[in-house]
This record gives structure tokens, sequence and C-alpha cells, in this order.
């Protein structure tokens, strides 16, 4: 796929971080969206699970971005945070409905489709295929800060002062 007139990916602008490994049984990298994780389909979060990330971990943020939306600020789909440090899987379905599998105390922030939970993916008819960038941060604090109701940009804001390591996993889906 080409990518050079498409925006950079959504950490490419921030300081580096060391990385670890996300991998997924519903999503492979540079793979396809399955219909499941379509919002006027199944409207399903993917599996997650990963690993190598640094010892000194005390959390994890999760968040889904679409930098090819046609907004000129991309699209959060999904945005969830202080998942404790000895969970490193999220089952298929996790955040969705009533958050299957989602760990005790992590915090859903309001995606751009206005709710908490993962809102899938929708790009407009007859767009290329966009990128979703299922991300992985591990986190320096039990704690990030920001609450439900604390906008994307926010918790991304906190992540930038608060990511250890990141792991990424891009899929795409078009129409």
């Amino acid at each position: 796929m080409p990518t050079d007139s498409r925006p950079p990916l959504p950490y490419d602008h921030l300081p580096p971080v060391p990385s670890f490994t996300v991998t997924s049984d519903d999503v492979a990298e540079g793979g396809t969206l399955d219909d499941d994780h379509v919002y006027e389909e199944g409207n399903v979060s993917p599996h997650l699970r990963w690993e190598g990330f640094p010892p000194e971990t005390k959390s994890f943020a999760v968040t889904c971005y679409d930098p090819d939306a046609p907004t000129g600020s991309g699209f959060w789909h999904w945005v969830v945070f202080d998942i404790p440090a000895s969970v490193t899987e999220l089952p298929h379905g996790a955040g969705t409905g009533d958050m299957p599998g989602l760990p005790a105390g992590a915090i859903h922030a309001r995606n751009d489709w206005g709710s908490r939970d993962f809102g899938g993916a929708s790009p407009p008819p007859g767009d290329p295929p966009h990128r979703y960038v299922f991300a992985v941060h591990a986190v320096d604090q039990e704690k990030l800060g920001p609450d439900a109701d604390a906008a994307p940009a926010y918790c991304g804001f906190n992540l930038r002062f608060h990511t250890l390591a990141r792991a990424q996993l891009v899929a795409h889906y078009g129409r």
C-alpha cells in the first residue's frame, strides 16, 4: 500500500521509546480487520497479547487510532488505561459491551464515537483502506491520572510523559 501521501503514524512525532511485542489471535500485522471489528458490523475489540515490556512497568494502556480518518486529527477508536502490570492479554471483546475480560480498575476513556468502549473501524466508502494502529503502552505508574471523562488527546498527553515502551500492531480496513 502506498503511504507517501498519508499522515504519519501517531507515535512517529513523539520522542522514541523502546519497543516490545504485541500479537493477536484476531488481527495480523499488516492484515485486514475482520467485519467483527467494524463499527456497523460486530463492533468487537480484538484479542491482544503482549510480552517483552520493561520490568519496571507498573500498568498498561491500550489504544486504537486511525491516522487516515478525514478529520484533520485522526480518529481514536479505543482508549483504555490503568490496566494492571500483571495483565498481559485482553480477550476478544474485552472492550465491548459489559467489558468481559477487562481487568478490575481499568478505565475506558471516551473514544471519538463518544462512548467508553471499543468503537470499530468505519472508513468512508471510497477511501483507500485506513490504518488502525493498536498500541500497548507500558506505563511507569499504576494510575495514569485521567478519569473516564478524559478526551483521548489528554490521555495521549499523559502517555507521552509516562510511557516506558510501546508495542504496535497496524491493520487495515476499507470499503
